[in-house]
């Protein structure tokens, strides 16, 4: 039977973008399918306009605090609607990278509409019944809304819509307490709302590092947010035309409400029990190669659960397009995942952090921290709040790391490359430009040397003997 396609792609997120893009310059027959527009959260709704916001919030503060440099502005305005404007600035001059114009210009069928599957081989959109060699899922996932007594009566937004906003609530009330949560509520109010984060957990970021997670929760406390931990919204209502929401006995008063607890898979609509792809709350269910129960389907990104970050979107693409176009042999790699959360300072880590690492392994570990103060550049910024931690095996097997400071995520990638390429920590410990930032990984990978040096007394007393011996020759 001739296929039409080799492939449909169904959601024009970041992974599907990429598969549909290298799919098509390999000859391949592509359709990409899509229900609203191309680019996905990550351009609209999440990394870009996040990223634009947070930028334009930290020159808002460090304007204000620019009297620690010996530098006075008393006239700091800030004008929300144009923050906005160059968030949305930003979006216009990414946007045509993802544009269906460039998609079609490659050779990719760009169809528009919201589909689903009749049958484990067909899936029908816009009056179109598509039958191709091989499916990919890349649908994505949406904010979670949690069923709270009066919430969807009194309002609310998501990171759908508050870049979309007009003018700065004068307060806001977040509930959740992750990455988005801790990014938008600083971002906000440094912008000017007053801000309260409802988190459910006994921390903030609860995934990241106790220590790290405390040092993001003081800054959040020093800069005027109000933190209720351990807590969930128990109803909303509208009183004297302001918003109230109820928890842990207390009325919390605020002019708008921003929910941010979590996301869920974008599976809704697709009928893929009809597809024979099984899946549950957390999402479509893959194995090593990203096929689905159908091995015709394949998917990847945040639909499938795990790590939801573009990035990972992106790699999980690539193992795709070889499976899925020609033949199903490369599996999926996990070891060596990064992450940053760009609040201030920014918190970025890879592989696992100690608590997973004491789980794991017990005592046979070892733990290298340097506090970001004793870095000379961060003191010439005045940057010093954070440390770089980096979790090792016995013999300098790196098995995680965690970078609080500035430029965290940043900073991380060296860290990263040498867990990819199996290093020791010890090859961080090469010559690094001074003064920078990034002498904080080879300074914390010189702990281990140290380290190792103290506990090997043997070592130290055949120095001893060695210079003693030395001074006894006259030379």
């Amino acid at each position: 039977m001739t296929r039409e396609y080799d492939l449909v792609i169904i959601g024009g997120g970041s992974g599907g973008l990429v598969i549909a893009s290298a799919a098509a310059q390999l000859k391949a027959k592509v359709a990409l399918v899509e229900k609203h527009r191309l680019g996905g959260d990550c351009l609209w709704y999440g990394c870009i306009p996040s990223k634009s916001l947070i930028h334009a919030s930290r020159v808002a503060y460090q304007v204000k605090n620019s009297h620690n440099f010996g530098i006075y502005n008393d006239n700091l305005e800030i004008k929300f609607a144009e923050a906005i404007n160059h968030v949305q600035k930003v979006i216009s001059t990414i946007e045509p990278n993802d544009s269906p114009e460039r998609f079609r210009g490659l050779g990719v069928d760009v169809i528009f509409g919201n589909g689903k599957f009749i049958d484990e081989n067909t899936f029908e959109v816009s009056g179109k019944q598509l039958k191709p060699r091989n499916f990919v899922i890349s649908t994505g996932s949406s904010p979670e809304i949690p069923e709270i007594e009066g919430l969807s009566a009194a309002g609310f937004i998501t990171n759908e819509q508050v870049f979309s906003l007009t003018h700065l609530p004068e307060s806001i009330i977040i509930m959740g307490g992750g990455a988005i949560a801790c990014e938008l509520g600083q971002a906000l109010k440094r912008l000017g709302a007053e801000i309260t984060i409802i988190a459910s957990k006994s921390q903030l970021l609860p995934k990241e590092d106790l220590e790290a997670s405390k040092i993001i929760e003081n800054q959040f406390i020093e800069e005027g947010i109000r933190i209720i931990k351990s807590a969930k919204a128990e109803k909303v209502k509208i009183i004297d035309g302001k918003k109230v929401v109820f928890v842990n006995g207390e009325k919390l008063i605020a002019e708008e409400i921003l929910v941010s607890i979590g996301r869920i898979p974008n599976i809704q609509s697709l009928d893929l029990k009809k597809a024979k792809v099984q899946y549950n709350h957390q999402g479509i269910k893959v194995n090593n190669k990203l096929q689905t129960s159908n091995k015709k389907i394949y998917s990847c990104g945040d639909v499938i659960g795990g790590y939801q970050f573009t990035h990972v979107a992106g790699y999980e693409a690539t193992i795709i397009l070889q499976n899925a176009l020609f033949f199903p042999t490369k599996n999926v790699d996990y070891r060596v995942i990064s992450w940053a959360t760009f609040t201030s300072p920014e918190l970025a880590r890879v592989g696992i952090n100690e608590s997973q690492a004491r789980e794991i392994y017990g005592d046979n570990i070892i733990i290298l921290k340097l506090e970001m103060k004793e870095v000379d550049r961060a003191q010439t910024a005045k940057n010093i709040k954070g440390f770089c931690k980096i979790i090792t095996t016995l013999k300098g097997d790196i098995l995680g790391a965690t970078i609080i400071g500035e430029s965290a995520g940043e900073l991380i990638h060296e860290i990263v490359l040498a867990m990819k390429n199996n290093l020791k920590v010890t090859s961080l410990s090469g010559i690094h430009i001074y003064p920078t930032l990034s002498e904080i990984n080879s300074k914390t990978a010189l702990l281990f040397v140290k380290q190792k040096y103290a506990q090997n007394q043997g070592l130290q007393n055949l120095l001893t003997k060695f210079f003693n011996f030395r001074r006894w020759l006259g030379f």
